[in-house]
């Protein structure tokens, strides 16, 4: 199956959708945003995401009175999500840039009114966080937008994962194999995770999104199959912030873009044949004709 965001396709014979992953690593500045967006488009990416929250709503409350040493100093945790949270002004302009830099952009809703901002902004998708999986109201509000939906599944159970696709459908999905450590040890990378959940969720174009350090292991993801890959971006990974400890700075970014794209070339079309290139060698070596 091939799904369309925008104008790229998704699926086994088209490139691998490559996204940046600005999530929270903005900190709240729109000029720090449009940098990271020169990042990805610098970079060859597809794509940029960010996460759009309702704090009152999507804040648990046992965490909202959890106070938190900021760039702005000590505040409750529900103050730092207001602090960091765009408006839909500043994502207009934000995915405005985005788009003049060549690159699709949407954002993780995290409550079904952070989706009905979304659409007003006519985001090309929407991306399902993996701490979302099990909230079937914000999957339902999702899927009736009729948009392609990109559902990481980080943290969660087959069974969860089950139920999660079969509230959204499969005629517009995308799943992102994921494991929500941040960041995550090789060990919990569980690669071949991949190829379960392509053989259980027959057509549905599987990627993968990491939060490990370096390219291996996203590198190898793309050998095993995956047609997307999203990776957190960063100025700076010693910047305050959650997120910045296991994103990729600009040149590691764009190192993971350009290696990507040599991974697709170099794994061919599956069909044994004799290159031109091992012509000469071929004539110069072979003893035995057959």
């Amino acid at each position: 199956m091939t799904v369309s965001i925008a104008s790229r396709l998704i699926g086994d014979d088209h490139p691998v959708y490559v996204i940046g992953e600005i999530g929270l690593n903005h900190n709240g500045d729109v000029e720090l945003a449009m940098r990271l967006i020169d990042v990805a488009a610098e970079a060859g990416a597809d794509a940029v995401k960010f996460q759009k929250r309702t704090p009152e709503i999507a804040t648990p409350e046992h965490m909202r009175d959890t106070m938190r040493e900021t760039p702005w100093g000590t505040m409750t945790y529900l103050d730092y999500r207001y602090r960091v949270e765009f408006s839909a002004e500043q994502y207009r302009q934000i995915g405005a840039y985005a788009a003049s830099r060549g690159l699709d952009w949407f954002a993780s809703p995290w409550d079904v009114p952070s989706v009905d901002v979304l659409e007003e902004l006519d985001v090309v998708a929407h991306k399902i966080a993996s701490a979302s999986v099990t909230d079937i109201e914000l999957l339902q509000r999702v899927a009736a937008t009729g948009k392609p939906v990109i559902l990481s599944t980080g943290m969660s159970t087959l069974e969860e994962i089950d139920r999660a696709v079969e509230t959204l459908g499969t005629d517009r999905l995308i799943m992102l194999h994921a494991t929500s450590t941040y960041p995550m040890p090789a060990e919990e990378a569980n690669l071949r995770t991949i190829a379960t959940l392509r053989d259980r969720y027959a057509g549905v174009p599987i990627g993968y999104s990491g939060h490990e350090r370096g390219l291996q292991i996203s590198l190898a993801a793309v050998a095993l199959g995956a047609r997307v890959v999203e990776r957190h971006i960063t100025l700076d990974r010693t910047m305050w912030g959650s997120d910045h400890a296991a994103s990729l700075e600009p040149q590691g970014f764009e190192h993971l873009v350009r290696d990507i794209r040599i991974i697709e070339s170099a794994l061919g079309d599956g069909v044994k044949r004799v290159f031109p290139g091992e012509e000469a060698p071929k004539a110069k070596l072979r003893r035995v004709l057959a």
